[in-house]
């Protein structure tokens, strides 16, 4: 580490004080939005209270609180800062604090809006920032029931939570890098937000909602899209269950908002099992379709035409989370078909479930998979949840006129006897530079994926466009479904997996609850 830079920025709260690492102006842990403590707890995210002298930056920011992961991804080291509930706080990566208006990539992170922090360690070095010469900027917000708990029905308007309170705090970022990122050498006029997960979710969801119009100015969705929303009467379900855990009422709002952090995660916890175990869902709290900060589907408002003008890239990965989905869930080993028509019929019309079951178990057989009742659901459970809506929101850019590009991570981990396949967040290790021998695997060609889907991210924040010169020309999604597959053989195809994606033809995905 090289300190011997001045690395002092004056913002819009006071001047912050980074660190020179690696050729790079490092600043980390700068508040963008008031703690959300005490009376602002579920309110919506307050100005930063400007300070004296120089704020250092130079450490991460508290993590929101939230439980451990309950799938741990061989391989992948643990966050080691702190949580608290002051945690709005974001870092920067930038090769020069100067006036060069460099591209800006705001990446939101994933975890099911339960876990997670813009100090994953798979963004350590920011070496994103460097290859690209782009500002790079990550963000924490409120997680969990802290941030996306609707209690504003439940209480009678007492707590005015939506529900929303978390994607609030995204907006906030966005405000604040709008307001300061010029003086970190980038351009406020060019941003590019990417996500994944729960963050390519959230993408989806600011690409369809008016509060977020003008704040950015590319989007990229990274196993996320903008279908993870819950109805409103959903939401005030989920919060009177959680109450009813917590020995609460509705009018009990100042015991709920005197509640310690962890009373409020051990209410989360015990709510998330039960959801897990009676509905299959990977989490109770998710943005809500209140009518007012999020007035209608995000998907319907993309369709309209909201954001139309936003160049898009979107993808998956093949597998996403079935395997991790079948290690926690017993009943996923002794599967019949009759269970399988059951779970399936739950999520899906059920006049589509038998042509799903056909098409999907004769194309698992081509693929070389057992295409047994496992499978089967596993696969569909991947589709519904991830593919097909990141191809609707795809094929809506492209209706719209926007620029719009696929692409699909095939590359299988070799972890665990490569039981893991092209598993959910494997190509995150990929996209940053920090490869992990145990999940990724080495040699050239894993070496050579890394460099073409980096070089392809950062020319898309530059231009609009993933063609660059590693990965060759990358065609707009178009009526010939142009994907590029990102594997070891990188490759551009029309319309892959095309049976499966026609089975799902007529079939409109408003909103899916997180499986």
């Amino acid at each position: 580490m090289n300190d011997s830079k001045n690395a002092v920025v004056t913002t819009t709260g006071g001047r912050v004080e980074g660190s020179y690492e690696d050729n790079l102006y490092v600043f980390k842990g700068i508040p963008y939005a008031a703690p959300p403590v005490g009376k602002l707890r579920w309110e919506p995210p307050q100005p930063v209270k400007p300070w004296d002298g120089v704020r250092p930056a130079k450490k991460y920011g508290n993590m929101a609180p939230q439980n451990a992961m309950p799938f741990a991804m061989p391989g992948m080291p643990a966050f080691e800062e702190p949580q608290s509930e002051e945690c709005l706080f974001l870092n920067i990566w930038t090769p020069g604090i100067d006036d060069a208006k460099r591209p800006v990539m705001f990446y939101i992170h994933g975890g099911a809006f339960i876990i997670g922090a813009g100090s994953e360690p798979v963004l350590k070095g920011g070496k994103l920032a460097r290859r690209g010469d782009i500002v790079l900027v990550s963000i924490n917000y409120r997680l969990g029931a802290l941030g996306f708990l609707n209690l504003n029905e439940v209480t009678g308007s007492k707590i005015r939570a939506t529900g929303n309170e978390g994607i609030l705090d995204q907006i906030a970022a966005l405000d604040w890098v709008q307001d300061n990122i010029a003086a970190f050498g980038g351009n406020p006029d060019d941003i590019t937000i990417f996500g994944f997960s729960a963050g390519g979710m959230s993408v989806g969801t600011l690409l369809g909602i008016p509060l977020a119009r003008g704040k950015f100015h590319k989007a990229m969705n990274r196993s996320g899209a903008a279908n993870v929303v819950a109805p409103l009467d959903n939401a005030v379900k989920m919060s009177e269950r959680y109450l009813e855990l917590l020995d609460l009422t509705g009018r009990d709002a100042d015991a709920l908002r005197n509640l310690t952090p962890q009373q409020l995660l051990d209410g989360q916890q015990q709510l998330s099992m039960k959801v897990r175990e009676t509905e299959s869902r990977a989490t109770p709290f998710i943005p809500v379709v209140d009518g007012v900060k999020i007035p209608e589907w995000p998907i319907d408002a993309i369709k309209k035409g909201l954001s139309k003008n936003i160049p898009v890239m979107a993808g998956n990965a093949l597998d996403e989370l079935k395997a991790p989905n079948m290690m926690m869930d017993p009943a996923m080993h002794n599967m019949n078909e009759a269970e399988l028509n059951r779970r399936l019929n739950k999520l899906l019309p059920s006049d589509m479930v038998p042509g799903l079951i056909n098409t999907y178990r004769d194309a698992l057989k081509k693929r070389g998979s057992k295409a047994d009742f496992a499978d089967v659901l596993g696969t569909v459970g991947v589709d519904l949840m991830f593919r097909m809506t990141t191809l609707q929101l795809v094929e809506a850019q492209r209706d719209n006129g926007a620029p719009a590009y696929n692409y699909l991570f095939t590359y299988k981990s070799p972890a665990m006897g490569g039981v893991l396949g092209a598993m959910h967040g494997l190509d995150n290790p990929f996209l940053f530079g920090n490869l992990e021998p145990q999940l990724c695997g080495t040699g050239p060609a894993v070496e050579n994926l890394a460099v073409k889907i980096q070089d392809s991210a950062i020319a898309f924040a530059r231009n609009g466009n993933p063609s660059c010169e590693s990965i060759g020309e990358w065609p707009a999604y178009g009526r010939e479904r142009m994907t590029m597959i990102l594997d070891k053989d990188t490759r551009v195809e029309g319309a892959p997996y095309e049976d499966e994606r026609c089975a799902w033809e007529g079939y409109e995905i408003s909103h899916t609850l997180p499986l």
